[in-house]
């Protein structure tokens, strides 16, 4: 099939693209080559400049290396963002190992589920929550766990009022240090220079862990090929990025993959300042804005609609941010049209998933984009919508979004028989050669190649035989003047198997009745589509990316009805 979509590249994007046969880390040695001086990390008042940055990876992977770390072991790093999360990660690089990013919002089952699947023997944590891993311990043995504080990257006297303030608010946690438990510093003060060690570009360089709400998580094995690949991908996208220039405002978490890839190694990449911010808030997010005066806020949907919706962000000054790359959610056009009138720079929706590295199309971000879309799909990147048969349906046609591309997983992680379930060699009955994922997201194409996700196809609602696709029913919503946030799902519904229900979150100071919101969409929907049910709330459940977890209100639905029911009634 033609890739018609290269025709409408920006200006200045290549078309091709050849990658570095290097590992990840050598972003880093590469920048702190070309820009030693310049800030690498902005973190509450602590700074880096690249050399520094470069030096404490080296110093970190020196330590693994005298504890015993090889090539092939899996370090799980489970930080917020801080120096600590950005240093730990590319100093397991240097060493080959495997590198599992984990939550810091994991509860202790969680955190015993990842660590027993990756077979992680190092463990690098914040000291709040030490006592997680603490409590499963005796079922699964790491051999170390360095365990680090805020305190340990912040300037005096910060770092001397950190503990204070924490202890007086009940927050601090004290660690018991022993053998296996040890502190960051001194972990870190142990090292020297490492040993050099050969990592081939296709050796395992990640496990990232999907979200696990269709089940149990599972580790996408990603490479360093793939995340270097996916780097580069990303980065001559955003083309008017300046090397050792820019400032990126680093709130999405780097334990997730988007974070990581367009947050942090992209930041590398490109030798920019990260202004980091372990968690989000709107205020602290306003403030940074104000006074580091970031050119690029990667983030999600959830994100950009609390700054739309505070009033404090008509008082800030966000004209230095110019470019913006919306993940992990589908993005409202509502969103997306208030969020630039405010900072006058410019905001894409992209697409990803965990098994690609995970971006995979993203709008062109000045010339050619086109609202509701996902975009084109990155140089290097080949994209299909097809059948059931895996045949390749004719624009306009709806069907399943596949992939392919340097940047796709090798597989997942000790599960050949769900890694075949969605990586399979060729399409078209083998007329369409490669390796391809099978994204589980329902999509369809135009005739000028820009891609546009319908939905996830699990969460594709089924009322009474007619198909309903979420996304579709959220865009409505939110042009409603009183709505801020919303997500709309498909619960039981002894007559139509299905029906479509609305959760809503109202801008403050607004009000709205179920009535009114259902008459509104009568005139933008088919009735089929008009939620039958709203329910007004004042949060939704979320990761700590920002992704509304739908599959948690469908539970929830679930249970009400099975309290509901008499006893002995069977479940439909």
């Amino acid at each position: 099939m033609h890739r018609v979509w290269l025709e409408h590249y920006e200006p200045g994007v290549p078309k091709e693209l050849h990658y570095p046969l290097a590992p990840i880390h050598a972003l880093l040695e590469g920048a702190a080559k070309r820009a030693p001086n310049r800030t690498a990390i902005e973190f509450m008042g602590y700074r880096l400049t690249y050399a520094q940055l470069w030096a404490q990876a080296q110093r970190f992977a020196a330590a693994l290396q005298a504890v015993g770390v090889r090539k092939g072991e899996r370090v799980a790093i489970q930080l917020p963002n801080c120096p600590q999360q950005v240093i730990a990660f590319y100093g397991a690089s240097l060493v080959g190992a495997v590198v599992v990013n984990t939550s810091p919002l994991y509860v202790a089952r969680e955190l015993e589920h990842q660590l027993a699947d990756s077979g992680a023997e190092t463990l690098v944590t914040l000291n709040l929550f030490e006592p997680r891993y603490r409590e499963v311990a005796e079922r699964v043995p790491v051999k170390r766990v360095i365990v680090t504080s805020m305190s340990d990257a912040l300037p005096f006297p910060k770092n001397v009022l950190y503990p204070v303030k924490t202890r007086r608010e009940g927050a601090w946690v004290e660690v018991r240090f022993d053998a296996r438990t040890i502190p960051w510093r001194k972990f870190v003060a142990s090292g020297g220079t490492p040993t050099r060690v050969d990592i081939q570009p296709d050796d395992l360089a990640l496990l990232q862990y999907t979200g696990g709400t269709t089940g149990l998580p599972k580790g996408a094995m990603l490479s360093h090929r793939n995340l270097m690949a996916n780097t580069i991908q990303t980065a001559v996208w955003l083309n008017t990025l300046r090397d050792a220039q820019e400032v990126l405002l680093g709130v999405i978490p780097f334990f997730h993959v988007y974070g990581m890839t367009v947050g942090m190694n992209m930041a590398v990449k490109l030798a920019a300042t990260m202004v980091l911010l372990p968690r989000f808030g709107v205020k602290e997010v306003l403030a940074a804005i104000d006074e580091h005066h970031p050119t690029i806020f990667p983030g999600v949907p959830t994100m950009y609609v609390a700054i739309n919706n505070s009033p404090e962000a008509r008082q800030r000054n966000l004209s230095s941010i110019h470019a913006c790359m919306s993940g992990a959610a589908p993005l409202p056009i509502e969103v997306a049209r208030t969020f630039e009138s405010l900072t006058e720079g410019h905001l894409v929706e992209g697409y990803g998933l965990t098994e690609a590295s995970p971006v995979t199309h993203v709008n062109p971000m000045i010339v050619g984009r086109r609202e509701g879309s996902i975009g084109l799909p990155l140089p290097g990147v080949d994209s299909r919508v097809v059948d059931e048969r895996r045949r390749t349906v004719a624009p306009g046609e709806v069907g399943e979004l596949a992939v392919s591309g340097p940047n796709i997983m090798q597989g997942y992680w000790q599960r050949p028989d769900e890694s075949a379930h969605v990586l399979v060699d060729g399409l078209d009955d083998g007329a369409t050669p490669g390796r391809w994922l099978l994204t589980g997201d329902m999509a369809r194409m135009d005739a000028d190649g820009y891609f546009y996700v319908v939905d996830r196809k699990k969460d594709m609602i089924d009322a009474s035989g007619f198909n309903v696709y979420p996304r579709e029913v959220e865009e409505v919503l939110y042009e409603h003047p009183a709505v801020q946030e919303v997500v709309v799902a498909g619960v039981p519904d002894a007559y139509r198997g299905e029906t479509v229900k609305a959760y809503i979150i109202l801008k403050p100071g607004q009000s709205a009745t179920e009535a009114e919101i259902i008459e509104f969409t009568r005139s933008r929907l088919a009735a089929y589509k008009v939620p039958r049910q709203i329910e007004f709330r004042t949060e939704l459940p979320k990761t700590l990316v920002g992704k509304i977890l739908r599959r948690r209100l469908i539970e929830e639905e679930r249970a009400k009805l099975g309290a509901a029911r008499p006893a002995g009634e069977p479940v439909a």
